[in-house]
């Protein structure tokens, strides 16, 4: 197993689907490296840099643009840019773990297009559910909800780009991570297969 090339997989939803806890439960489960996405997004009181993101002004993400530095990016609902570096992703395909790429609908349609081979999971949950999990977060006002689930809307209208759904069910995180396990387990079985072939 250690000359095997471990394959990127994305893990993508929209806010309170639950990704970022689905990302820490495999963790424990499988040796995953996580690609971290830049932003020019406000860092938040719980967050420091590269965790959960590359924190840098939106002069240096247009520079990195402008000298193609970014395999991906997009400007979201929130007049801020994220994105991946091509660096960030050689640095993740050479650590010897899977790679995990947590990305938005958008990010997903181009990787897709670079990178045909990417499997990639999609996260939900009911809408109502959804809405109630980001009402949890102390910082949220009623504009912020509005705007994410105006967003999910739209994310919903695209999940064809998708190999997988798994549904995160209030309760059940821990067979959420099960679940989104297997899927990664057969997609290593897959990458297998075609390295030996």
């Amino acid at each position: 197993m250690q000359n095997q090339q471990y394959p990127l997989i994305i893990i993508s939803g929209p806010s309170g689907a639950g990704e970022d806890s689905i990302i820490g439960g495999l963790k424990e489960l499988l040796p995953i490296e996580r690609v971290v996405t830049t932003t020019t997004r406000e860092m938040r009181p719980s967050e420091s840099a590269g965790n959960p993101y590359y924190f840098i002004s939106k002069e240096k993400f247009k520079e990195g643009i402008a000298e193609g530095r970014f395999f991906e990016y997009a400007e979201e609902y929130n007049d801020n840019f994220y994105g991946v570096t091509f660096e960030e992703i050689k640095r993740v395909k050479n650590s010897g773990r899977i790679g995990i790429w947590k990305i938005e609908y958008k990010g997903v349609m181009l990787a897709k297009k670079l990178m045909p081979e990417i499997a990639a999971i999609f996260i939900i949950a009911p809408l109502d559910i959804l809405e109630k999990r980001i009402r949890r977060r102390s910082w949220v006002s009623d504009e912020y909800v509005q705007e994410r689930m105006e967003y999910t809307k739209k994310w919903l209208e695209h999940t064809d780009i998708y190999d997988y759904t798994v549904v995160n069910e209030d309760g059940k995180l821990a067979e959420t991570i099960r679940e989104v396990k297997r899927i990664i387990e057969k997609e290593l079985s897959k990458n297998l297969e075609l390295t030996n072939n």
